[in-house]
């Protein structure tokens, strides 16, 4: 009995001893496959991240050149008006110049040459996916979040630029462009005007431009047409919004570089 007895004493030692163990192993368990699945997501997180980067990177270094092919030909039309302003004022608009009728055409007729659209595929799917919590650096979140605001702002002054034009400048292309001009100029259209200018910019011919309606032209208004559209709204468009877009990108760029080993 004493023996049994004994026994009975210590059973209950032997059984505490036993699901503590078995406690610890399945305790180990769990917390190992929790580092496991931590390490896991990490690892996918961060296969996301580097996806995202190199996705990313590629799109901003498009429009990098992008933008500089848009800003070079801002300076060209805005040159251009500025040419036309000057022989408005005191030219003669009879028989006008091989120089006018080009500077006529980049500056008032084409338009889409100076549009800047920046492709946004990512971006968008970096602030609307969220997408955006695998970049872990605060400076890199920043950035993204400041250049959609710097495509806001172009897309609205571009915007205000197309109202202008369609208000302003448009009318003075359907009162006084010579279309015939146009039709010579493009070989029956059976060349696009951007590249027929082109080549007409750099050969010797002479295709005669002879301006609309000019008993009733107000020269002052052209003038100031003209300075209004390419000063206060090309120019204005091109060093401030479309500059500190080409500043973000760079710094995007650098950074990008920098987190993720892109070239």
């Amino acid at each position: 009995m004493e023996t049994h007895a004994h026994h009975l004493h210590k059973a209950p030692g032997k059984k505490f001893g036993h699901y503590f163990f078995e406690f610890l192993m399945l305790f180990i368990a769990v917390f190992c496959g929790f580092l496991v699945e931590n390490y896991r997501e990490d690892k996918v997180e961060e296969h996301r991240a580097n996806q995202l980067a190199k996705s990313f990177y590629a799109e901003l270094k498009n429009d990098s050149a992008t933008a500089v092919l848009k800003v070079e030909n801002r300076i060209k039309q805005e040159e251009a008006l500025n040419y036309l302003m000057k022989y408005f004022k005191d030219s003669s608009l009879t028989n006008v110049s091989k120089s006018f009728e080009i500077n006529f055409l980049y500056g008032i007729l084409f338009r889409t040459p100076s549009v800047f659209e920046p492709r946004t595929v990512v971006l968008e799917q970096l602030k609307n996916s969220g997408s955006l919590r695998y970049f872990k650096n605060d400076e890199l979140q920043k950035l993204v979040g400041d250049i959609s605001v710097a495509i806001h702002n172009i897309m609205d002054r571009q915007k205000l630029e197309s109202d202008v034009r369609m208000e302003y400048l448009n009318p003075l292309i359907i009162k006084y462009h010579d279309y015939d001009f146009e039709e010579m100029l493009c070989h029956n259209y059976e060349k696009i005007i951007f590249q027929a200018t082109q080549e007409y910019e750099k050969n010797n011919e002479f295709f005669p431009f002879q301006l609309k309606h000019l008993e009733s032209m107000d020269r002052e208004t052209i003038i100031n047409t003209l300075g209004f559209y390419g000063r206060n709204g090309m120019r204005s468009t091109r060093q401030v919004h479309i500059q500190k877009y080409i500043d973000i990108n760079a710094n995007l760029l650098a950074l990008l570089r920098k987190e993720y080993h892109l070239e």
